[in-house]
């Protein structure tokens, strides 16, 4: 995973990775993750959207790569089946093992007999890569072939499967127990499955019925902790010659419920707009512009959804956080009709990712959209 490095205009990153210097915090976590990859044992990641996943793995690899170890970041969102897997997978893959051109294009023609990769030079790094193309009847050879490939590499391999969760979707429902058959022989590579729908993967990797029960170790993601994103946030802030206090930062923190995304994207503004003291009074306008600017995106949301999950989500939205969203008392409050249609909107909700449930708590998932809802409610 080559880098090119570089000095951002805003150091408040809404997505991508670009060094230690823009990246918040995670330490623990980046040791739990590292070591527990070195030590031999998968790990399944898991978190809300927009909670850092991405950054977390990518800084991860960051340190990694630096400690002669190939990384390989793979986002799943965006395939359908075990043939775009495997050409992703390909793709990351295909000779970054072998230090020479002559020597990847000996090794790949030696261990790639199902696939006809093509080289190409990267044009920012002037380094030999690889595209291929996945033949569907071959895919379950050819991702074989890739596995054989880095388990015989002379360096440790860790994948990082990004929205893992979707392979629930493909249409072939074989797929996950034919990658548990395959990865489980290796002992060069190591992965992590990394997911935003917390249910699936827990359902995948923790029910006795499915093929990767119990095979990885499971680390669910939290908020980055408030007093050093504090010191990340004011460091950055003073050299642009802006300040914020600890009782500022912690209004925006938790009016944001620690959500780090919507965090960055304040941030980014409040750097953008260079205020110099930045206060409760300045935060709320720049919110506010925030919200107003998704008005239409919004209003949409709510066209897509029944009137009465339209009615749950806003109840949620103005009280801010719900155990019970069938119980009787928040029933009655917001006059929400029967339990079972609670139930049953709440459930639609949640797969619809409007709602976030975590560990029995439901709250509206984007921050911004539940702002607005409380702003709007009637």
């Amino acid at each position: 995973m080559t880098r090119i490095n570089k000095t951002p205009l805003n150091p408040f990153l809404l997505a991508g990775y670009l060094s230690p210097g823009y990246f918040c915090d995670r330490e623990q976590e980046t040791a739990k993750l590292a070591s527990a990859l070195k030590n031999g044992r998968n790990v399944t990641l898991t978190s809300p959207r927009r909670m850092g996943k991405t950054g977390l793995i990518l800084h991860l690899f960051n340190r990694l790569e630096q400690e002669g170890i190939a990384c390989y970041y793979v986002d799943l969102y965006q395939t359908d089946s075990l043939a775009s897997l495997v050409e992703q997978l390909g793709n990351a893959v295909l000779g970054t093992l072998d230090s020479t051109e002559k020597k990847i294009v000996k090794k790949v023609g030696e261990f790639f007999k199902s696939l006809r990769p093509t080289i190409n030079i990267d044009p920012q790094t002037g380094e030999p890569g690889f595209t291929v193309n996945v033949q569907p009847l071959q895919a379950e050879y050819s991702f074989q072939e890739i596995l054989n490939y880095m388990e015989q590499a002379d360096k440790p391999c860790i994948v990082a499967f990004d929205e893992f969760q979707t392979i629930t979707e493909y249409a072939d429902k074989k797929v996950e127990a034919l990658l548990r058959s395959y990865i489980q022989r290796l002992n060069n590579v190591h992965f992590i499955f990394s997911g935003s729908q917390r249910h699936i993967l827990i359902n995948m990797f923790a029910s006795a019925s499915r093929p990767f029960y119990q095979s990885t170790q499971m680390m669910p993601l939290e908020v980055i902790d408030q007093k050093q994103y504090f010191l990340f946030a004011s460091e950055h802030l003073h050299k642009n010659g802006q300040s914020i206090d600890e009782g500022s930062f912690s209004y925006l923190y938790h009016v944001l419920h620690g959500h780090t995304w919507y965090i960055q994207s304040m941030l980014n503004r409040i750097y953008e707009y260079k205020i110099a003291q930045i206060n409760k009074e300045n935060i709320d306008q720049v919110l506010s512009e925030i919200v107003e600017e998704n008005e239409a995106t919004y209003q949409t949301f709510l066209r897509l959804i029944t009137p009465a999950q339209g009615k749950l989500i806003r109840a949620i939205a103005r009280q801010g956080e719900v155990n019970e969203p069938t119980g009787q008392a928040f029933i009655s409050k917001y006059n929400l009709g029967a339990s079972s249609t609670v139930r049953s909107a709440t459930k639609a909700l949640v797969e619809k990712e409007m709602l976030l449930e975590d560990n029995g708590t439901y709250e509206v998932y984007d921050r911004y959209f539940g702002i607005w809802l409380r702003q709007h409610s009637l």
